[in-house]
């Protein structure tokens, strides 16, 4: 499955492009709660820290981002 192009604001003072262990069964997901990601220093670290069979997994996130279901208009 090809991981959605995300545009990206170079001018944003509040997103960014982090290295992070996600805790999720499936790897492959375009969005993760933050509950889920653990922000990590660099990508070797992350490699590191990953653990396979408890579920973490080392990923590169853009965020954070607010969610639109807790938005009212």
């Amino acid at each position: 499955m090809p991981v959605p192009q995300i545009l990206i604001d170079p001018e944003s003072k509040s997103l960014a492009e982090h290295f992070a262990l996600v805790k999720t069964p499936r790897k492959h997901r375009s969005r993760y709660p933050e509950a889920c990601v653990i922000p990590i220093a660099d990508e070797q670290a992350a490699r590191a820290g990953a653990k396979p069979a408890h579920n973490l997994h080392p990923d590169q996130v853009y965020g954070p981002s607010k969610s639109s279901e807790g938005q009212h208009i």
